[in-house]
């Protein structure tokens, strides 16, 4: 492990020493005397930084400039709503240019878009005004485009007070619709066609049609003043930092420049101490989007909200909710975050387009939960084991934290003990972490060899072994992953796969993120420029990973043996679904010996599983879910009648509620808590409980109980 940290070491010493000097140079040469400004030092600095230390460094040139022209635009003005055609042809003679001013200094492209959005936005602001001052008709046969790749920026501006037309009107309708579903649930009945949230509404007083709407388009005019009043206070800051990402981002999108108040949000989340709601956001194209759901946080166990949710409102408790679409991200958290024991409310849309109210008692992250955990499961006079791992956690500073690979071998240490005939080791939605820790990981079920392969852009990969003998389970292995399942899990299960130690279950693929980064605070780069300080951090991509076959974690992910129908497959998650994500390639192969002890059936196993999930009707169920929840989703045309609206969400809900049922109708499994792990907890009752958590969703689990049957195939 010292040895890995050691090397990272220096290169990260070489790479900054380069970048100094390069950033050096930029300035201290020629005769040109003027001052230089803070955005044509921070761009040449990042250029000079990505040329230096990025994996894959572009060329600065005309396909370079294309790109940073085309993710700008989209960001600048994600729904097309501000710009007309006319100003994106202005915009347009600068898409082949954009390379040459960032080499000399200028910026032309960033100061014409800065002017005419900031135009376009008074004259919107006027315009929303006056739209929202009339009542809507919601009886009326038509409809609105909400996915923004489908929209065309507006010929003129009648067209573009027509897209606002209707845009608001949606907003007023889902607005319309919330107090609808508040006002039947205080009466205590549920009104046909109407999407049912999940938490206790506000009390809502009784309001007749006309009313609500009136009150919902007061609430979007709020919304859109406080929404407004933030955007005309963007300052030039505000536009460099969202130009220098997109920049970053046109290298693959795990590349990103960190504003100095966005750095503080990522060191933040970087502590261990989390409390909130405990999920990480991004924002994506305007909108506020859940990237992740962090193991042991309230959101975790809420359970409601899922990676991929758009968050459109926030509320506190019961008070009016605030919508947070357009918001830059760091003031969208700031209203998410708050003390423990408080509630939000998030409204948040669904990937198949249904909306929900989620409430969540923020609260801090149960470490314990985040930590390894294994349970028994007795089946037809079989004990299999059951080992789960949230993430690849360590302690990376040697401060005398935990280690999951310490932990991970602890818990097959007391499975042996309970005499289990086989394991089942969860990956599903482990986000990865730590890079040793997975080798050592893999180590634990394989005699000593290499595990993965890391290469920086140049030189030859370095091989990372195991170099332990031992091996400390060498009985029948699962490993299961979904398509949330990235990085070191992806390194784990790639390596288990290579040795055909163990059959991978899961997902089409997992993830697919195989790339390191790291970051550079352009304030230690960038010594000479005290004055124009602070610039914010360079986070990128350095290195990639490879399999010990050759092939790359990167792009396609891993490929289980045996493919499940998988609820999240109509999602379109995954680095292969990202903007300028790197390419898979392969290179030469490790020397490595397969394991034979015995050897794993692969083909018979893997037909023995396809006839049980062929005649499963759990399995139906989902695949049926899948196609409708696509469909759904690909549907993005809504209708602004609000009795058609109201049925189509209604639809959504019972579809998801149908799923739902399925899943707690499903024969449950025999799972319980190691009894040695319940007596350690003694008296305890909320560590009794959270123990009891841990097992309860998995008895209905349907993928574990198919994984469990193909660990009793290879007995």
């Amino acid at each position: 492990m010292s040895s890995f940290r050691l090397k990272i070491g220096l290169y990260a010493f070489l790479v900054t020493a380069v970048f100094v000097l390069a950033s050096y140079k930029l300035y201290h040469r020629g005769t040109d005397t003027r001052s230089p400004q803070k955005d044509e030092v921070l761009i040449k600095a990042m250029l000079q930084g990505l040329s230096q230390a990025h994996y894959q460094p572009e060329k600065v040139d005309d396909n370079f400039s294309k790109r940073v022209f085309d993710l700008y635009l989209k960001r600048v003005d994600y729904n097309k709503m501000f710009l007309l055609q006319s100003d994106v042809a202005q915009l347009r003679k600068y898409q082949n240019s954009i390379d040459d001013q960032v080499k000399a200094g200028t910026h032309e492209f960033l100061d014409l878009s800065t002017k005419l959005i900031d135009q376009r936005t008074k004259e919107v602001q006027a315009l929303y005004r006056d739209i929202l001052s009339k009542p809507f008709d919601f009886a009326t046969e038509e409809s609105v485009e909400t996915d923004s790749d489908k929209l065309s920026f507006p010929a003129d501006k009648a067209a573009q007070r027509e897209q606002w037309r209707k845009f608001l009107k949606y907003e007023t309708m889902l607005r319309i619709s919330e107090m609808m579903d508040a006002q039947s649930k205080a009466s205590g009945k549920k009104p046909a066609g109407s999407p049912q949230s999940s938490t206790t509404a506000a009390a809502e007083p009784v309001r007749t049609p006309a009313e609500m709407e009136a009150e919902a388009r007061k609430r979007v005019l709020k919304n859109y003043n406080d929404k407004f009043s933030d955007l005309l206070q963007n300052d030039a800051n505000d536009r460099l930092a969202l130009y220098a990402n997109t920049i970053a981002n046109t290298y693959d999108p795990h590349t990103e420049y960190f504003a100095p108040r966005d750095k503080e949000n990522f060191d933040l989340a970087m502590t261990g101490r989390f409390e909130g709601i405990g999920a990480t956001l991004k924002e994506q194209e305007g909108q506020i989007k859940v990237d992740d759901i962090l193991p042991g946080s309230a959101s975790y166990r809420q359970g409601e909200l899922k990676k991929g949710d758009v968050i459109m409102r926030v509320a506190q408790g019961a008070d009016e909710p605030v919508s947070v679409e357009g918001w830059r991200l760091d003031k969208a958290i700031s209203l998410i975050r708050g003390k423990k024991g408080t509630e939000v409310r998030l409204t948040v849309k669904k990937p198949d387009a249904s909306i929900k109210v989620i409430p969540i008692i923020r609260d801090v992250v149960i470490l314990e939960e985040t930590y390894a955990q294994s349970a028994v499961i007795n089946e037809n006079g079989k004990k299999i084991g059951y080992l789960r791992l949230p993430t690849f956690y360590a302690d990376f500073n040697d401060n005398g934290g935990r280690s999951s690979a310490t932990d991970v071998r602890k818990e097959l240490e007391k499975l042996k003990k309970e005499n289990v005939d086989g394991v089942v080791f969860d990956l599903r939605y482990n986000g990865g972490g730590s890079l040793q820790d997975a080798v050592e990981m893999a180590g634990l079920f394989i005699d000593s060899g290499p595990v993965v392969q890391v290469r920086s852009g140049q030189g030859a990969p370095t091989v990372l072994n195991d170099r332990d003998p031992r091996v400390q389970y060498s009985g029948p292995l699962v490993v299961l992953v979904n398509k949330y399942s990235a990085s070191a899990s992806e390194i784990l299960a790639a390596a288990i796969q290579d040795y055909k130690r163990g059959v991978v279950m899961g997902s089409a693929s997992t993830y697919g993120k195989g790339t390191v980064q790291r970051i550079f605070d352009l304030d230690d780069v960038l010594g000479d420029f005290s004055s124009l300080k602070p610039f914010g951090s360079l986070k990128l991509t350095t290195q990639k990973f490879y399999r010990i076959n050759g092939g790359s974690t990167q792009f396609k992910g891993v490929v289980p043996d045996i493919i499940l129908p998988d609820a999240l497959s109509y999602l379109d998650q995954g680095e292969k679904e990202q903007e300028y994500a790197l390419k898979w390639d392969e290179i030469g192969p490790a020397r490595y010996k397969t394991w034979n002890s015995p050897s794993v059936p692969f083909d018979k196993i893997k037909a023995q599983s396809q006839a049980r999930i062929a005649g499963s009707a759990s399995y139906k169920m989902v695949s049926e879910m899948v196609q409708r929840m696509r469909k759904r989703k690909d549907e993005t045309n809504v209708s602004l009648k609000l009795s058609a609206f109201r049925t189509e969400q209604e639809k959504a809900k019972l579809e998801s509620d149908r799923y739902e049922e399925m899943k707690k109708t499903a024969p449950t499994l025999a799972i319980a808590p190691l009894a040695t792990d319940v007596q350690a907890l003694g008296t305890d009752s909320v560590k009794v409980n959270r123990a009891s958590r841990f097992t309860k969703t998995l008895k209905t689990d349907i993928d574990l109980r198919e994984a469990v049957a193909v660990v009793k195939d290879q007995l």
